[in-house]
């Protein structure tokens, strides 16, 4: 029936002839338009069992299908992550193929992820779960106090960070068990620049350098252009006037420099957009994002503003403004020859939070395992056990087995808001 313009009211008919014999919902069927396909008094038993059950119609009499469009629940995380990590890495090759060296190596990615996807599968039936990402926060220390920052608020601690050796170490079990994707982060990951000699061993991973940029020198950019799994992912807060109220005053301007070099030198490079209530209209302005494009950004990440900052809850996004970011974020996909991701929005698309090991887990600088880089609660540690045995957590498998608490929230990350039940998950796996 596709195609058809009325197939949506045939299927209302024929579910409506067998629904008193068969309970089927058949008034939950509208055209993709939004609106009943119905008239007369069929259009009125529709309408009013719809608005039974909560469904609001607009002036124009059309459903909002952000709001109330069913959605079926995935039940095989893995299988769908999975599947849409080979179309992230699809696309990769797609918008580099003006660069064949770059479009050739994620090419190569994409056999060394299916391969990796097999290992986590062998695992699996081991009884050891083990997710496709892992972030691993290197170090604490950073070379800016940006307003508002997670990281200053929740990773304090006393204790030393892993060694090179260590990292290393670490990074070696995770490709061994199958983990193909990694978000390096800090504080400023290039704080300890030693981490680029380690990765140049491990070209069948990915690894996304979240980073203020303010470090990448040129004795780094040679660096990065030799080592093909590097996305240095710089973090912006919109035009010159936001971001340097956020991370001080001209870091905008040198960061249009050093995003410059990054083109100069064919590097394949991401920029991180934090979405706040005041930066909403100019972060997803035409003329700021063509900028980046023109600039050689392929690939976009667009992150909700989370409060860990007392003080800071009026920089959350409005209902209103949530609701436009994916319809954004789509019509750019159409736009412009390059990845857009909106994050907690395209987690909803693929299941909801990825934390706790469903998609990824973090890894802190001394090296406790944890649900999510905003949710630092922890029962193992690197320093005393394998990643095989951490993964293997009674804490995180709890948290992952209670997917019903981890529907995003206002206000970005679902961990953060709803920490009280985290801790108690933490204190419940812990008791002796």
């Amino acid at each position: 029936m596709a195609g058809n313009r009325f197939a949506a009211r045939q299927v209302v008919w024929i579910l409506n002839s067998q629904s008193e014999q068969h309970k089927l919902p058949w008034h939950r069927v509208i055209n993709s338009k939004g609106q009943i396909g119905l008239t007369g008094e069929g259009y009125k038993i529709q309408k009013k069992l719809l608005l039974q059950e909560g469904v609001i119609f607009d002036e124009r009499d059309k459903v909002d299908f952000r709001e109330f469009l069913w959605k079926p629940k995935i039940t095989d995380h893995s299988t769908v992550l999975n599947q849409s990590l080979k179309i992230f890495f699809t696309d990769f090759i797609k918008v580099s193929l003006k660069n064949p060296s770059q479009a050739f190596f994620f090419y190569k990615t994409v056999r060394w992820q299916k391969k990796a996807a097999r290992t986590r599968a062998d695992l699996e039936k081991q009884g050891v779960h083990v997710p496709p990402i892992m972030i691993f926060s290197i170090t604490n220390r950073c070379n800016l106090k940006c307003k508002g920052c997670y990281h200053w608020e929740l990773h304090k601690t006393s204790e030393p960070e892993m060694n090179s050796e260590k990292m290393r170490s670490v990074i070696q079990e995770a490709r061994d068990l199958g983990i193909s994707f990694m978000v390096l982060a800090g504080g400023e990951p290039f704080v300890r620049q030693e981490i680029l000699d380690i990765t140049k061993d491990f070209p069948e991973i990915i690894f996304l350098i979240f980073t203020n940029a303010l470090m990448i020198n040129q004795e780094l950019l040679a660096k990065l252009k030799k080592q093909k799994n590097i996305v240095p992912v710089i973090s912006l807060e919109g035009f010159r006037e936001d971001t340097d109220m956020r991370r001080g005053q001209g870091v905008y301007d040198k960061l249009k420099s050093i995003i410059k070099d990054l083109k100069k030198n064919n590097i394949f490079y991401s920029v991180s957009i934090t979405i706040s209530k005041q930066t909403f209209d100019d972060v997803f302005d035409e003329e700021f994002v063509k900028g980046l494009v023109d600039l050689g950004c392929k690939l976009f990440f667009f992150v909700e503003y989370t409060p860990i900052k007392e003080g800071t809850e009026d920089w959350i996004v409005t209902k209103e403004q949530r609701n436009r970011i994916m319809d954004t974020v789509k019509k750019f996909r159409t736009k412009y020859k390059a990845l857009f991701i909106a994050v907690p929005g395209d987690e909803e698309e693929i299941g909801g939070c990825m934390s706790a090991g469903k998609g990824f887990i973090h890894v802190s600088a001394d090296g406790n395992v944890e649900p999510c880089p905003f949710a630092p609660y922890s029962d193992t540690n690197l320093r005393e056990m394998s990643l095989k045995d951490a993964l293997q957590s009674k804490f995180l498998k709890s948290i992952r087995d209670s997917h019903e608490h981890l529907s995003e929230t206002e206000g970005g990350c679902a961990l953060w808001i709803k920490r009280e039940w985290v801790r108690s998950m933490l204190n419940k796996n812990t008791r002796f």
